[in-house]
């Protein structure tokens, strides 16, 4: 056999060779790679899938984010309530005992007092001035319980400073602050139709007080989160202030807590007592 017939039989079998093994790959399910059918990527090439269009979000503009409600399961902040609002009412020791004993705080003007408490801090100009101040169309601001709206308040850090203050007696010089109780209620205990609320001294003519109980929440409701507001204010009560709706009474010391319990003894309603010194801590002038 000439070299030429060899090489044309060599190839002719090769082809066949190929074809075979083509044949017994597709029956047994593997390519000619020795894959499984679908595994190979060469013989089974996957679809390139289609790029999905891009879609352009128009830029929202300030205007538009201004216009738009709060978004989907977002928390709306709680309404203020401000019938939560502590009140506090600043006297001396020796004047609790006739405030148990009668059941009520009572006003400079009211009717029912008759005995003057036995420590009496305010100075004769002052009351004198409270007496003739106007509250709406006919009270005084004499005719109300005085509190004030925060532990913290201007005439309660000057009696802890022991500071000169036209609006105190010289008296409240030699007091310590820790002979003091501190009477702690709430706006909604004290009755808002009873109540008025001055966002200052209530016997200064800059004050300007609020003397319904819709103004009277406003007022507060202005002045929450704002401390230099809070400590100028006072919370007016018409002429008696039950004992009864006095919830804390706080103290500066543990002997201050043992006096107050005394007292409290043979009292149908007893608060609680607490000793908390930072509200009797002296202040700067």
């Amino acid at each position: 056999m000439s070299p030429a017939s060899r090489v044309r039989l060599k190839v002719a079998f090769g082809t066949q060779f190929r074809r075979a093994s083509t044949r017994k790959a597709h029956v047994s399910g593997e390519c000619i790679h020795g894959l499984e059918e679908g595994l190979c990527d060469s013989c089974y090439p996957k679809p390139v899938p289609e790029a999905a269009p891009r879609v352009t979000r128009p830029r929202a503009t300030r205007a538009a984010l201004r216009s738009t409600g709060p978004t989907a399961g977002a928390k709306a902040k709680p309404p203020v309530n401000v019938g939560d609002q502590r009140i506090y009412h600043i006297t001396h020791m020796r004047n609790l005992a006739a405030i148990v004993t009668s059941g009520c705080l009572l006003a400079d003007a009211s009717e029912s007092l008759t005995v003057r408490p036995p420590v009496d801090i305010s100075s004769t100009a002052n009351r004198e001035e409270r007496r003739s101040t106007v509250v709406g169309e006919s009270y005084t601001v004499a005719q109300y319980v005085p509190f004030f709206v925060t532990p913290d308040s201007t005439v309660w850090s000057t009696m802890r400073a022991r500071a000169a203050d036209p609006r105190l007696s010289s008296e409240h010089r030699h007091l310590l602050a820790s002979e003091y109780v501190v009477l702690v209620s709430t706006v909604d205990d004290a009755g808002r139709e009873n109540a008025a609320l001055s966002t200052g001294d209530a016997a200064d003519h800059r004050s300007r007080i609020a003397s319904t109980p819709a103004g009277a929440e406003s007022e507060l409701r202005r002045m929450r989160g704002d401390e230099d507001a809070l400590r100028e204010a006072e919370f007016l009560v018409w002429d008696t202030f039950p004992f009864e709706s006095i919830n804390l009474i706080g103290v500066a010391n543990d002997r201050a807590r043992d006096q107050v319990k005394e007292i409290l003894k043979d009292s149908a309603h007893n608060p609680k007592v607490a000793v908390h010194p930072p509200w009797f801590a002296k202040a700067e002038a």
